[in-house]
């Protein structure tokens, strides 16, 4: 029976979106950054702050989203969320100071952070359980996918009008996706018009979750959860290294390695078009042939990532490094697939705006402390010395701290499973 198209996919083509715009609208701040800097005379360690601005709003309301979209409905939270954060899209572009930067920056950074739950949420209600890897997987492509389109869309507008011309335009696609989500995304199948009796009975399953044994938990229930306090730690180290190479690696390729412009914006979109393969790559496979062995698949991700890392920073010929970089590019986006599909293959959809609120919540942490810890690194090595193979080194190791933290989630649940 070939493919047919039902509402699960056009649900799954909004949320699709709506990550797409949120990463083009945080991600350009790393490619303009380091014009930004020039404009207002900024240290590596205030470019760290700037970047990591955006985190300290998006972590705190992680999970205050998750309660909302548990709360009112995944539509109504999604909504407002992307209005609030195309407005202080627009807002940065009229940024005058340092100071103002870093407060609008944190403001937009609380739109983005209540959103994710409420996708997270849509994706529980409108995804069958056997579909949920593929489907989170096609949802979180978007984070190489964005970092893949900024670079070239910011080096286009800001070699015609400059940087702040980049913000104003990106505000644009927000206040349009809101009409689309409301009038597509609703929180209920069977309020939807032209949804089959099929499609309703498919959406309908759902197996029971592992360490789960109801679905009516309280909030320190949740996170009380042993899938989730684990996805917790796990993405917090995975995250520390996706959040410090994307946020870092277009001033890299600028500062250290001497790229002109068009060449950074080149050189940084690839690795991320190899990463959005590589997330979609992943979904199928963790929904099929790795589907029993999902957590040797993080661990061999996350150790690939750490190699090719630390081979795209000791590469001696930009060519080498090139090719070294879209390679950890590719397996970056494996790892951030992974991750995240773990929680969600596992977790009741009556929880899931909660439970992915608070593992979101650790990657956003990490997302707030990589980029200034970089930065930090960037600065005091060697002396004062601008010195990005430290910085870079940090990454690795925490690559590698992810894969021990996979290892000995996997132990746990082999164990579980043979006391049962």
């Amino acid at each position: 029976m070939g493919f047919t198209w039902k509402h699960r996919h056009t649900s799954l083509a909004v949320v699709f979106v709506v990550w797409l715009v949120s990463y083009l609208d945080r991600m350009v701040m790393s490619t303009a950054i380091p014009y930004i800097a020039d404009d207002f005379n900024l240290s590596a360690g205030e470019m760290g702050v700037v970047m990591s601005a955006f985190f300290a709003g998006y972590a705190l309301f992680q999970i205050p989203g998750g309660i909302l979209s548990d709360r009112f409905g995944a539509r109504k939270v999604l909504v407002f969320a992307i209005a609030w954060w195309s407005i202080f899209t627009l807002f940065t572009g009229y940024a005058s100071s340092l100071i103002g930067l870093v407060l609008i920056r944190i403001c937009f950074g609380i739109g983005e952070g209540i959103g994710p739950a409420a996708t997270w949420k849509s994706l529980a209600v409108w995804t069958p359980a056997s579909e949920r890897g593929r489907a989170n997987s096609i949802m979180m492509s978007t984070n190489s996918l964005g970092p893949a389109l900024a670079p070239l869309f910011v080096v286009a507008i800001m070699s015609l009008w400059g940087w702040r011309a980049v913000f104003h335009y990106l505000s644009i696609p927000g206040f349009l996706l809101c009409i689309w989500v409301w009038f597509t995304l609703y929180d209920n199948p069977k309020e939807k018009k032209g949804v089959s009796p099929e499609e309703l009975r498919e959406l309908e399953e759902e197996p029971s979750a592992s360490g789960v044994e109801q679905k009516n938990l309280t909030f320190m229930q949740v996170l009380s959860t042993p899938v989730v306090w684990k996805s917790f730690l796990l993405l917090f180290f995975s995250n520390t290294v996706a959040w410090g190479y994307m946020s870092w690696l277009p001033t890299y390729l600028v500062k250290s390695r001497g790229l002109a412009m068009g060449q950074m914006g080149i050189a940084a979109s690839l690795p991320f078009f190899a990463g959005f393969i590589g997330a979609i790559v992943s979904g199928y496979l963790m929904d099929g042939a790795l589907k029993k062995h999902r957590f040797h698949y993080v661990i061999v991700t996350q150790l690939c990532m750490a190699l090719f890392l630390y081979l795209m920073f000791t590469a001696e010929s930009v060519t080498n490094l090139m090719i070294f970089n879209i390679i950890a590019g590719y397996f970056c986006f494996c790892c951030v697939a992974s991750v995240f599909s773990l929680p969600m293959m596992e977790v009741p959809k009556e929880i899931a705006g909660r439970a992915m609120g608070i593992v979101n919540t650790a990657g956003q942490l990490a997302g707030f402390l990589a980029p200034i810890i970089v930065g930090v690194l960037i600065t005091t090595a060697a002396d004062g010395v601008q010195n990005y193979n430290v910085a870079f080194g940090f990454l690795c190791c925490s690559n590698i701290m992810a894969a021990i933290i996979a290892f000995f989630f996997h132990r746990s649940n082999v164990k579980n499973a043979a006391a049962a």
